[in-house]
């Protein structure tokens, strides 16, 4: 080929190997040098350029290094880089347009929580006085079950306020209630079957169908979770939410129970998963005890989280072992790193320890009822379209909705105004018929003085108000 006409820029900072290079690897990418073009040699190509060899020998030497060119003795260098490289560019399918997607104004999910309350200065001040040059040891690997002064202080809070009783040896931590989850599935073997509640908390059934073990539904009623044919059935382990229900929010009966800790009792591999996912945030009557509270047996293992009581993103989850699962896990599982910041960690255990998340917790109680008041009384005039069933606590509300509208109409309608709600379809194992449709409507996590407006633009979108 000619020579390359290649501005370089003398007075710029970037070396003039590295400007050839650069002019080089463009012209083939964009295919203007071609495939098998061979490329003047560094004498000729240096003295068209007036710069030395070792100059178009360093761009030469890089380019070849990444495979665009190659030189060969006696022959000189040749392209052998744009047939190759043709996959880098932009692919684009036919028949596929480019979704805009609109931003959500007001987010109904169930999970969000109250963000304008939190409190920035105490969880500021915990922090500091943990990141500190003394502490620089919480930069390496710490213990694999969690810090134990953590797991102290969960031991004691949920004693407190759940009446679990357990060690913090029983404890282990882990970011997120899945990732516990899926330990716990590879601790109870790929034998193992399980019933789940159906409607239920969804990420426990979806984990499982990436696992060979067997998942059966278990129907709930006003009353929790039906129990009384598990004695008959094939399944080894139980998922339940026995303080609030998810998402109609019943609690199980003390009756159903004894009945589900007496169904575990009867065999050796039979166990109790106890979600304790929101049981901080009852607004009547005293707290629901915990399931595990009346284990004699130890069959229950209890599963606690901070995403709702403090925040989502710190990831802070953690469940409580029975003594023999304990000691298989320590066996079989033991080389799972704990999948928590340490410095999370300790911020938290301090943030427990000077009484600041009991104080937060019992001002968000006030904060989340407050909410939920305002939302029954938006609603309130048009309860002849929308119905509320189940319990009233937590973070949540059901609507059962009558304005002649499928529950897929209703979620499109909702997002057209820039508003999202969640079917109750989304948290079933399997179908089930409902003369009206159902929608999970999230209250916590909407400010305050918007929630009018919130619930106007969803009832308008709906075509009620």
């Amino acid at each position: 080929m000619e020579m390359l006409t290649c501005n370089l820029d003398r007075g710029s900072n970037i070396p003039l190997y590295e400007q050839l290079y650069d002019y080089i690897k463009n012209e083939i990418m964009e295919g203007r040098i071609p495939y098998g073009t061979k490329l003047p040699s560094k004498r000729k190509l240096s003295e068209f350029l007036t710069i030395s060899q070792n100059t178009v020998e360093q761009a030469y030497d890089q380019l070849g290094a990444e495979g665009y060119i190659e030189g060969f003795p006696r022959k000189g260098y040749f392209v052998l880089a744009h047939e190759d490289l043709e996959y880098v560019q932009p692919v684009r399918y036919e028949n596929m347009p480019e979704q805009e997607t609109e931003p959500i104004k007001y987010n109904f999910h169930p999970s969000r929580i109250d963000t304008e309350n939190f409190p920035f200065e105490k969880w500021r001040k915990s922090a500091k006085n943990i990141i500190d040059k003394e502490n620089q040891a919480l930069l390496l690997m710490g213990d694999w079950q969690g810090e134990r002064v953590l797991r102290e202080e969960i031991a004691h809070y949920i004693y407190q306020a759940r009446g679990v009783h357990c060690s913090p040896e029983a404890i282990i931590l882990g970011a997120g209630v899945e990732t516990l989850l899926q330990q716990l599935i590879l601790l109870l073997g790929n034998q193992a079957a399980y019933g789940v509640e159906d409607p239920g908390y969804h990420a426990i059934s979806r984990i499982l169908k990436n696992y060979p073990n067997e998942v059966s539904p278990l129907e709930v009623d006003g009353k929790g979770v039906k129990v009384d044919n598990l004695e008959g059935s094939k399944l080894d382990i139980v998922y339940v939410t026995p303080s609030r229900h998810f998402p109609y929010g019943a609690v199980l009966s003390a009756n159903r129970r004894i009945k589900l800790l007496n169904w575990a009792a009867s065999k050796e591999k039979r166990f109790i998963i106890e979600d304790d996912y929101d049981s901080e945030f009852r607004y009547v009557g005293k707290a629901i005890p915990s399931l595990q509270s009346m284990d004699q047996n130890d069959k229950v293992i209890y599963l606690g989280t901070f995403s709702k009581s403090l925040i989502p993103s710190i990831r802070i989850s953690y469940m409580v072992l029975p003594k023999q699962l304990i000691k298989l896990y320590k066996e079989k599982l033991s080389f799972f790193q704990c999948s928590v910041s340490r410095i999370d960690q300790h911020i938290l255990a301090r943030f427990m320890r000077e009484g600041d998340f009991e104080k937060h917790l019992n001002r968000m109680r006030k904060v989340y009822r407050r909410k939920m008041d305002k939302t029954l009384e938006l609603l309130k005039p048009y309860e002849r379209f929308v119905e509320i069933v189940g319990d009233l606590s937590g973070f949540h509300i059901v609507l059962k909705v009558n304005n002649g509208m499928p529950e897929k109409e209703l979620v499109e309608r909702a997002l057209q105004k820039s508003v999202k709600v969640y079917p109750l379809s989304s948290y079933l194992l399997e179908s089930h018929y409902e003369s009206q449709p159902i929608i999970i409507l999230g209250f916590a996590g909407i400010p305050e003085p918007e929630l009018a407006n919130a619930i106007e633009l969803l009832l308008k979108s709906w075509k009620i108000l």
